[in-house]
């Protein structure tokens, strides 16, 4: 049971123009096809306050892509070019991500997915790759991926380069946004080739806590999701273990 955070945008359907939780297709249909089943999660104020209450139900977490993060979420200025936030998805995610690394509970952030578990653990973003960098091989088209592929290095031996299966994965982007300041405990095991913008970060004191800047879900060779479900299902079995087996009942006089 894979939980997925939702955005929440302005959408339109049949003859409705409504504001909508919703999800791209590409990360179900991924989780689903891993063996796992999602649980979408929209931005909720009480599970932000209590996180446990939806926690409890989870063996994993998936933190999608989407709208920029809000800079006041990580104590800087907004740039001209952050757009469209939504500082109630920021505070609920923050929130569930810092609940689930406490419990140790698998989880995986996906391009804003691994911003936000950047900034959850006291991090910084760079507001506006091309500004900084003087190019835009990050995100070469708007509204897709095709083009938008380009080569990344992994650590060898860490939980990254385990889980992508190769030191050198093949990679989708579509982002304007990196990480800047690295959050406590998180560590760069990943970076782009050609400018070394970090791609890939992860906790090494925790079972299953990774975020990868580009978009495996997008990517149906990828192992990337595949490996969170199996990190959650092996998290599961452990807990199963340790469940304390109830004695029969006494039998009717």
């Amino acid at each position: 049971m894979i939980g997925i955070c939702t955005a929440l945008e302005r959408a339109r359907w049949s003859v409705w123009d409504q504001s909508a939780f919703l999800l791209p297709e590409s990360y179900v249909t991924a989780l689903h096809r891993a063996g796992a089943i999602a649980v979408m999660l929209p931005p909720d104020p009480a599970v932000a306050a209590e996180p446990d209450q939806v926690l409890d139900l989870l063996d994993g977490l998936l933190l999608a892509g989407g709208a920029d993060i809000d800079p006041d979420s990580y104590g800087e200025t907004r740039h001209a070019n952050t757009i469209a936030t939504v500082p109630a998805r920021d505070a609920f995610e923050i929130a569930i991500v810092r609940r689930a690394l406490e419990r140790d509970l698998p989880l995986l952030g996906i391009c804003r997915g691994m911003q936000l578990l950047n900034v959850a653990c006291g991090g910084t973003v760079i507001q506006h790759l091309p500004e900084r960098f003087g190019h835009t091989n990050h995100l070469r088209t708007p509204g897709t991926f095709d083009g938008n592929d380009h080569d990344v290095h992994l650590t060898p031996g860490t939980l990254a380069a385990r889980a992508a299966g190769s030191e050198r994965p093949k990679t989708l982007s579509h982002h304007h946004q990196g990480i800047e300041r690295l959050g406590d405990g998180l560590v760069i095991t990943g970076w782009a080739e050609g400018d070394d913008l970090p791609e890939a970060i992860e906790d090494p004191t925790r079972r299953f806590a990774l975020g990868v800047q580009w978009h495996p879900e997008a990517d149906v060779r990828s192992l990337l999701v595949g490996a969170l479900v199996s990190a959650a299902e092996h998290r599961r079995s452990a807990e199963d273990e340790r469940q304390p087996v109830c004695d029969d009942p006494p039998a009717a006089p």
